[in-house]
């Protein structure tokens, strides 16, 4: 293993620790995604998980190279892993109470605008897609890119299930907000 990708491991480890422990100051639910809707992205995030995480064996055609290890992919690697994974914190601290590992609705839940959310109105999901963007390129691999594009493709459908949430309980003020400010890309739209 380069000493980028287990620097890489580190920064992952880390913050998943840090995730555990952020996630014992929220808010209690008022209302919460059904079991099936919530395994419709948490398989897919499980099976893109173990893809990024777990080296095929070396016969298998998902292990094959798209470009050859090197110090330059691993350090824009790592440095796409700090980039994201630090976005993300940003996000979890800055929304709060409300934040939540599966969709839901907190009581006395608020619309964050501030922060990172004046920038995207899914920062943790941008964060997390740019750190393992970071893995992937550091890994690499055909597994590396399949991955990255399964969870990419859950957090896509998760938002979906959150906005429709948000659309709901923030009837008017929501839909203002998503035209203003775009879901995951910074910059990408003129702001009103």
């Amino acid at each position: 293993m380069l000493p980028g990708m287990r620097l890489i491991f580190w920064l992952w480890l880390g913050w998943g620790l840090y995730w555990m422990l952020a996630a014992v100051r929220n808010k209690a639910t008022q209302r919460r995604e059904p079991l099936l809707s919530r395994l419709a992205h948490v398989v897919p995030l499980a099976v893109g998980g173990a893809l990024l995480a777990w080296p095929a064996r070396r016969w298998s055609a998902l292990s094959w190279r798209l470009w050859p290890p090197s110090p330059a992919a691993c350090s824009i690697g790592v440095a796409l892993v700090i980039a994201g994974l630090a976005f993300a914190i940003w996000a979890r601290v800055h929304l709060g109470g409300n934040w939540s590992g599966t969709v839901t609705v907190k009581q006395d839940h608020e619309l964050i605008r501030s922060g990172p959310y004046a920038y995207v109105r899914h920062p943790i999901y941008t964060g997390l897609i740019t750190a393992l963007l970071g893995t992937a390129v550091a890994s690499g691999t055909v597994h590396g890119v399949i991955g990255l594009a399964i969870i990419a493709a859950a957090f896509v459908r998760k938002l979906r299930t959150e906005e429709e949430f948000m659309r709901e309980t923030f009837p008017g003020e929501y839909q203002r907000y998503s035209a203003e400010v775009p879901a995951l890309i910074p910059f990408t739209r003129p702001r009103r």
